[in-house]
Protein backbone atom coordinates (compact mmCIF):
# COMPACT_ATOMS: atom_id res chain seq x y z
CA UNK A 1 0.00 0.00 0.00
CA UNK A 2 1.20 3.53 -0.83
CA UNK A 3 2.64 5.33 2.22
CA UNK A 4 0.30 8.31 1.74
CA UNK A 5 -2.79 6.07 1.50
CA UNK A 6 -1.75 4.16 4.60
CA UNK A 7 -1.10 7.39 6.54
CA UNK A 8 -4.40 8.90 5.35
CA UNK A 9 -6.32 5.90 6.69
CA UNK A 10 -4.47 6.07 10.00
CA UNK A 11 -5.20 9.78 10.41
CA UNK A 12 -8.92 9.36 9.76
CA UNK A 13 -9.19 6.32 12.01
CA UNK A 14 -7.16 7.77 14.88
CA UNK A 15 -8.32 11.40 15.00
CA UNK A 16 -11.88 11.21 13.69
CA UNK A 17 -13.63 14.57 14.02
CA UNK A 18 -10.51 16.19 15.51
CA UNK A 19 -9.39 16.84 11.94
CA UNK A 20 -11.46 18.73 9.36
CA UNK A 21 -10.19 17.04 6.20
CA UNK A 22 -7.43 14.86 4.78
CA UNK A 23 -6.62 15.11 1.07
CA UNK A 24 -3.95 13.66 -1.17
CA UNK A 25 -2.97 16.10 -3.94
CA UNK A 26 -0.06 15.81 -6.38
CA UNK A 27 1.42 12.98 -4.36
CA UNK A 28 1.36 15.00 -1.13
CA UNK A 29 -0.88 14.48 1.89
CA UNK A 30 -2.63 17.55 3.33
CA UNK A 31 -4.53 17.64 6.61
CA UNK A 32 -6.60 20.55 7.94
CA UNK A 33 -7.02 20.95 11.70
CA UNK A 34 -9.17 23.40 13.67
CA UNK A 35 -7.36 25.82 16.06
CA UNK A 36 -8.93 24.22 19.15
CA UNK A 37 -7.44 20.82 18.20
CA UNK A 38 -4.15 22.14 16.80
CA UNK A 39 -1.84 21.40 19.73
CA UNK A 40 -3.47 18.10 20.68
CA UNK A 41 -3.27 16.68 17.14
CA UNK A 42 0.32 17.83 16.72
CA UNK A 43 1.33 16.34 20.07
CA UNK A 44 -0.06 12.96 19.08
CA UNK A 45 1.52 13.13 15.64
CA UNK A 46 4.89 13.48 17.33
CA UNK A 47 4.46 11.01 20.21
CA UNK A 48 2.24 8.24 18.82
CA UNK A 49 4.39 5.40 17.46
CA UNK A 50 2.22 4.90 14.38
CA UNK A 51 2.98 8.49 13.28
CA UNK A 52 6.32 9.50 14.88
CA UNK A 53 6.68 12.89 13.18
CA UNK A 54 9.87 13.79 14.96
CA UNK A 55 10.77 16.79 12.83
CA UNK A 56 9.03 20.04 11.96
CA UNK A 57 10.72 21.06 8.72
CA UNK A 58 8.89 24.31 8.04
CA UNK A 59 6.10 26.55 9.30
CA UNK A 60 4.73 29.53 7.41
CA UNK A 61 1.69 31.77 7.03
CA UNK A 62 -0.56 31.96 3.98
CA UNK A 63 -2.96 34.72 2.87
CA UNK A 64 -5.82 33.31 0.75
CA UNK A 65 -7.19 36.70 -0.28
CA UNK A 66 -8.10 36.39 -3.97
CA UNK A 67 -7.10 32.70 -4.02
CA UNK A 68 -8.36 30.92 -7.13
CA UNK A 69 -9.54 34.15 -8.75
CA UNK A 70 -8.16 35.29 -12.11
CA UNK A 71 -6.66 38.76 -11.92
CA UNK A 72 -6.30 39.31 -15.64
CA UNK A 73 -8.99 39.50 -18.32
CA UNK A 74 -7.52 37.03 -20.79
CA UNK A 75 -10.53 36.22 -22.98
CA UNK A 76 -9.97 39.30 -25.13
CA UNK A 77 -6.59 40.69 -26.14
CA UNK A 78 -5.53 43.56 -28.35
CA UNK A 79 -2.48 44.28 -30.47
CA UNK A 80 -0.96 45.99 -27.42
CA UNK A 81 -1.52 43.07 -25.05
CA UNK A 82 -3.76 42.19 -22.13
CA UNK A 83 -5.98 44.68 -20.36
CA UNK A 84 -5.12 45.88 -16.87
CA UNK A 85 -5.93 43.56 -13.98
CA UNK A 86 -9.65 43.30 -13.26
CA UNK A 87 -9.38 41.96 -9.71
CA UNK A 88 -8.16 45.00 -7.84
CA UNK A 89 -7.09 43.30 -4.62
CA UNK A 90 -3.37 43.16 -5.21
CA UNK A 91 -0.94 45.79 -3.90
CA UNK A 92 -0.67 48.87 -6.05
CA UNK A 93 -3.96 48.16 -7.86
CA UNK A 94 -6.21 50.43 -5.83
CA UNK A 95 -6.30 53.84 -4.16
CA UNK A 96 -4.88 53.19 -0.70
CA UNK A 97 -6.93 56.00 0.87
CA UNK A 98 -10.14 54.47 -0.48
CA UNK A 99 -9.18 50.87 0.29
CA UNK A 100 -11.91 48.76 1.80
CA UNK A 101 -10.81 45.98 4.13
CA UNK A 102 -12.27 42.75 2.82
CA UNK A 103 -13.40 40.12 5.29
CA UNK A 104 -12.85 36.67 3.83
CA UNK A 105 -13.79 33.40 5.48
CA UNK A 106 -10.65 31.37 6.13
CA UNK A 107 -8.25 33.98 4.84
CA UNK A 108 -5.14 33.44 6.99
CA UNK A 109 -3.68 30.00 7.63
CA UNK A 110 -0.67 28.46 9.33
CA UNK A 111 0.92 25.68 7.28
CA UNK A 112 3.32 23.13 8.80
CA UNK A 113 5.44 20.53 6.99
CA UNK A 114 6.33 17.47 9.08
CA UNK A 115 8.74 14.59 8.50
CA UNK A 116 8.73 11.13 10.08
CA UNK A 117 12.22 9.75 9.71
CA UNK A 118 11.16 6.44 11.21
CA UNK A 119 8.35 5.84 8.71
CA UNK A 120 9.89 7.81 5.82
CA UNK A 121 6.73 9.85 5.23
CA UNK A 122 5.81 13.52 5.11
CA UNK A 123 2.65 15.39 6.09
CA UNK A 124 1.42 18.93 5.56
CA UNK A 125 -0.84 20.39 8.25
CA UNK A 126 -2.98 23.47 7.83
CA UNK A 127 -4.77 25.51 10.50
CA UNK A 128 -6.89 28.56 9.64
CA UNK A 129 -6.86 31.42 12.13
CA UNK A 130 -10.31 32.51 13.41
CA UNK A 131 -12.32 34.53 10.87
CA UNK A 132 -13.02 37.40 13.29
CA UNK A 133 -11.21 39.15 16.09
CA UNK A 134 -7.54 38.45 16.79
CA UNK A 135 -5.77 36.07 14.38
CA UNK A 136 -4.66 33.60 17.05
CA UNK A 137 -3.37 30.03 16.73
CA UNK A 138 -1.76 28.00 19.56
CA UNK A 139 2.04 27.85 19.43
CA UNK A 140 3.81 24.57 18.61
CA UNK A 141 7.10 25.55 20.19
CA UNK A 142 6.68 23.14 23.13
CA UNK A 143 6.13 20.25 20.71
CA UNK A 144 8.81 21.12 18.15
CA UNK A 145 11.38 23.67 19.30
CA UNK A 146 12.23 24.41 15.66
CA UNK A 147 8.90 26.26 15.40
CA UNK A 148 10.38 29.17 17.37
CA UNK A 149 11.68 31.49 14.65
CA UNK A 150 9.22 30.18 12.06
CA UNK A 151 6.32 31.38 14.22
CA UNK A 152 8.01 34.74 14.75
CA UNK A 153 8.36 35.06 10.97
CA UNK A 154 4.66 34.25 10.38
CA UNK A 155 3.73 36.78 13.07
CA UNK A 156 5.95 39.44 11.52
CA UNK A 157 4.87 38.95 7.90
CA UNK A 158 1.18 38.04 8.34
CA UNK A 159 0.18 39.28 11.82
CA UNK A 160 -0.80 35.83 13.11
CA UNK A 161 -0.55 35.59 16.90
CA UNK A 162 0.89 32.35 18.29
CA UNK A 163 -0.56 31.90 21.76
CA UNK A 164 2.02 30.55 24.20
CA UNK A 165 5.11 31.62 22.27
CA UNK A 166 7.67 32.88 24.83
CA UNK A 167 9.19 35.63 22.66
CA UNK A 168 6.77 36.64 19.90
CA UNK A 169 8.25 39.73 18.25
CA UNK A 170 9.31 40.87 14.80
CA UNK A 171 12.22 39.03 13.25
CA UNK A 172 12.64 40.42 9.69
CA UNK A 173 11.19 43.94 9.74
CA UNK A 174 12.21 46.90 11.88
CA UNK A 175 10.68 47.52 15.30
CA UNK A 176 8.91 50.61 13.98
CA UNK A 177 7.53 48.85 10.91
CA UNK A 178 3.82 49.42 10.24
CA UNK A 179 1.70 46.51 9.03
CA UNK A 180 2.53 43.02 7.81
CA UNK A 181 4.23 42.96 4.38
CA UNK A 182 3.17 39.50 3.14
CA UNK A 183 -0.53 40.26 3.37
CA UNK A 184 -1.89 40.51 -0.15
CA UNK A 185 -3.51 43.91 0.45
CA UNK A 186 -0.28 45.43 1.79
CA UNK A 187 0.98 48.22 -0.54
CA UNK A 188 4.16 47.41 -2.45
CA UNK A 189 5.61 50.78 -1.54
CA UNK A 190 4.85 50.28 2.15
CA UNK A 191 3.18 52.69 4.56
CA UNK A 192 6.13 54.86 5.63
CA UNK A 193 9.58 55.70 4.34
CA UNK A 194 12.79 56.48 6.19
CA UNK A 195 15.20 59.28 5.40
CA UNK A 196 17.91 61.36 7.04
CA UNK A 197 16.71 64.88 7.91
CA UNK A 198 19.54 67.43 7.54
CA UNK A 199 17.79 70.06 9.69
CA UNK A 200 16.99 67.71 12.56
CA UNK A 201 20.24 65.82 12.21
CA UNK A 202 18.59 62.42 12.58
CA UNK A 203 16.68 59.68 10.78
CA UNK A 204 12.95 60.38 10.50
CA UNK A 205 9.87 58.44 9.39
CA UNK A 206 7.40 60.05 6.98
CA UNK A 207 4.52 59.04 4.67
CA UNK A 208 5.55 57.32 1.45
CA UNK A 209 6.26 59.89 -1.27
CA UNK A 210 6.32 57.58 -4.31
CA UNK A 211 3.37 56.24 -6.28
CA UNK A 212 2.85 52.49 -6.66
CA UNK A 213 3.43 51.25 -10.20
CA UNK A 214 1.86 48.18 -11.78
CA UNK A 215 3.55 46.41 -14.66
CA UNK A 216 1.18 45.32 -17.43
CA UNK A 217 2.11 42.08 -19.22
CA UNK A 218 1.83 42.17 -22.99
CA UNK A 219 1.53 39.56 -25.69
CA UNK A 220 3.53 40.22 -28.83
CA UNK A 221 2.24 38.38 -31.90
CA UNK A 222 4.21 38.15 -35.12
CA UNK A 223 1.49 37.00 -37.49
CA UNK A 224 0.44 38.69 -40.74
CA UNK A 225 -2.04 41.10 -39.15
CA UNK A 226 0.49 42.75 -36.88
CA UNK A 227 3.25 42.60 -39.50
CA UNK A 228 1.02 44.59 -41.88
CA UNK A 229 0.23 47.11 -39.17
CA UNK A 230 3.91 47.52 -38.37
CA UNK A 231 4.77 48.15 -42.04
CA UNK A 232 1.97 50.74 -42.24
CA UNK A 233 3.26 52.54 -39.14
CA UNK A 234 6.77 52.63 -40.58
CA UNK A 235 5.51 54.09 -43.87
CA UNK A 236 3.50 56.79 -42.06
CA UNK A 237 6.52 57.77 -39.96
Amino acid sequence: MNNNVSLENKLISHFGDQIISVKSQHGELNCEVAPENWQNVCQQLRDDAQFSFEQLIDLCGVDYLGFGESEWQTENVTSTGFSRGISNKGPGRFSWEERKTELKEKRFAVVVNLLSIQHNVRLRLKCFAPDSGVLAVPSLIKIWSSADWFEREAFDLYGIIFVGHPDLRRILTDYGFVGHPFRKDFPLVGNVEVKYDEEQGRVVYQPVSIEPRVTIPKTVRKDARYADNQEQLEEES
